[in-house]
């Protein structure tokens, strides 16, 4: 196989997942972007046959990216925001979803959704903790990121997870719940590659969606629900999980404008039963 073709393959396999984890870590959809550009252009720039697990050579390159610009002096977040305040302004909590009216903004969205994640911790801790809890990678891998052996992460990681823990989970309850972190994941590549039997395989048969522009118009049906994704964000779109401590909460961005933040919620079976979404500029042509 050409080395532009296995290029091209492996930015349709990887490309959705490595924005979501670069996002988590740098807060902004362009940056996000610029940071797994970056790494494809480096792979270009390496015998790709050389390299034995491509996705595990990205994930490594994009990670030491983004927190050489998480260490750099103009990577500030002002305004910093208080955790408590992600309950009551994200739309979605729990079960229940607020008002329409209320749906948040850009800032607020990223600010509110990442704040305890990226303002409380160091950039080598934000780095262990997102590779670690959220994206589930062994700490020899992280340790090839951060440069420090992998006891040494597994400290950072453990550092990062106790100050979440403080601020804004007193129970000690984990943060990042695995079953909605996994199906959260297949949620996101199914709809970004535009994978119509992935994206049922994630849904409940009787799955239930809709839009806030127009709340009396439920779509029911796996299949109904996931052509309607794919219609209106399926490729084109950027969606990334932000961690709210409840239901899984994604961003989506368009050309790196938000467009909308869609609400999961998941039945113990592993499957998304509901899907609300809030849409914060115009909304998409089919």
């Amino acid at each position: 196989m050409a080395a532009q073709t296995q290029i091209d393959a492996a930015w349709d396999a990887h490309h959705p997942y490595l924005v979501n984890l670069a996002f988590r870590m740098l807060g902004d959809i362009g940056d996000a972007e610029d940071a797994v550009q970056d790494a494809f252009t480096r792979l270009m720039a390496n015998n790709i046959d050389e390299i034995d697990d491509l996705r595990g050579w990205l994930t490594v390159v994009t990670s030491r990216l983004c927190l050489d610009q998480i260490r750099s002096a103009r990577r500030r977040l002002v305004h910093p925001l208080d955790p408590g305040d992600i309950e009551f302004r994200l739309p979605g909590v729990g079960t229940s979803f607020v008002d329409p009216a209320d749906r948040v903004t850009l800032d607020d969205s990223i600010r509110l959704a990442l704040a305890v994640v990226l303002d409380r911790l160091t950039p080598a801790e934000r780095v262990a903790f997102v590779l670690h809890d959220i994206f589930q990678l062994p700490f020899e891998m992280i340790a090839e990121t951060v440069g420090r052996s992998g006891q040494a992460c597994r400290q950072l990681a453990r550092r990062a997870r106790a100050k979440i823990d403080d601020s804004v989970r007193p129970s000690g309850a984990p943060v990042a719940d695995t079953q909605h972190r996994l199906v959260t994941e297949r949620f996101i590549e199914a709809t970004a590659t535009g994978d119509l039997t992935a994206l049922l395989e994630v849904l409940d048969p009787d799955v239930s969606g809709w839009v806030d522009l127009l709340p009396d118009q439920v779509v029911t049906g796996a299949n109904d629900v996931a052509r309607n994704m794919l219609r209106f964000w399926g490729r084109r779109a950027r969606l990334v999980a932000v961690s709210t401590g409840h239901e899984p909460v994604l961003l989506v961005f368009l050309d790196r404008q938000l467009r909308a933040v869609i609400g999961l919620i998941v039945t113990k079976s592993d499957r998304i039963s509901e899907i609300h979404v809030y849409v914060t500029g115009p909304f998409p042509s089919s």
